[in-house]
């Protein structure tokens, strides 16, 4: 199941960036498929510990049977709290693999792409309360017009909610196709109606305040010559991971000292490293991966 469930992009140069301890404390918090979580435990001895986090509890499935592993079932905003819980005070690296498993995109039932008929859910957590059509269907038209503007950068964000609105109008838009239909925008224009999906998504698990939350607590558990690899594949997290890498806060505003060195808490290893060719040949959603990496100093 794991094999399909999600391919890891990047998985060797992932974790070479970790420079992983034998004996070392590691946190994976998008499981997923547990390719990543696998391949870290391949490096640990008996003394060594991974958590692997993941909120959604399909991913259970991929459950890996050893002693040093523990799963645990939660947003990764969270993991300070469950780091507390555990009494781990620090870590010695942490992988963050972001975005959506090719379960959630290739599962129909779970509604995240618009290339199947399905509910409009798109929950990552199935116990969370609002879901896709929730929010298709009781935001304003400004609310819709800002979240496809901010999370989907889409140009004619306020033409698609005006449609979105209107329609809803006549019947409840309760489907992903009845959304796509809503829109107004042609099947042709596949890339206009990933980035309605994207932003969406974004809105429905608050994916930019989880990671922004979970970005901080990592930074305060790594231990000094600790690392930290993270996985994006679009622009808005990238950004985000990118300034929080090279300043050590969540403004990304530089802070330099008397002699115009500039003060972070990290040394930045990858900065934005792409796939392979060979790898995007054999793993068509690589291709959109940037691989980042920073060791506390």
């Amino acid at each position: 199941m794991a094999d399909t469930y999600h391919i890891p992009a990047m998985l060797a140069e992932t974790i070479a960036g970790l420079n992983i301890k034998p004996d070392g404390v590691y946190v994976d918090v998008t499981f997923g498929g547990g390719g990543h979580s696998r391949a870290i435990m391949e490096h640990l001895k008996a003394d060594g510990r991974l958590f692997s986090f993941d909120q959604d509890a399909d991913a259970l499935q991929n459950a890996i049977d050893d002693e040093k592993w523990e799963f645990v079932h939660s947003n990764f905003r969270y993991l300070r709290n469950w780091m507390d819980y555990y009494g781990v005070t620090e870590i010695d690296g942490l992988l963050a693999d972001l975005g959506v498993s090719f379960h959630h995109f290739d599962c129909p039932e779970r509604g995240f792409s618009f290339r199947f008929p399905a509910p409009l859910d798109m929950r990552m957590n199935q116990t969370a309360k609002r879901t896709a059509a929730d929010v298709v269907n009781s935001y304003s038209e400004e609310e819709l017009a800002r979240i496809f503007w901010l999370y989907g950068e889409m140009k004619n964000g306020r033409g698609v909610a005006k449609a979105i609105c209107k329609a809803r109008t006549q019947k409840t838009i309760e489907r992903t196709e009845e959304l796509v239909a809503a829109s107004r925008i042609p099947a042709e224009m596949s890339k206009e109606l990933a980035r309605l999906f994207q932003a969406l998504r974004i809105e429905v698990n608050d994916e930019l305040g989880a990671l922004r939350e979970m970005l901080v607590a990592a930074r305060d558990l790594l231990k000094p010559g600790g690392r930290i690899a993270i996985l994006t594949y679009h622009s808005l997290e990238d950004r985000l991971v990118k300034n929080f890498l090279r300043s050590g806060n969540l403004e990304g505003e530089i802070e330099k000292d008397f002699y115009g060195n500039i003060l972070t808490p990290f040394k930045l290893i990858e900065k934005g490293r792409e796939a392979s060719e060979e790898e995007v040949e054999r793993n068509p959603r690589a291709r959109s991966a940037k691989l980042r990496v920073a060791e506390k100093k």
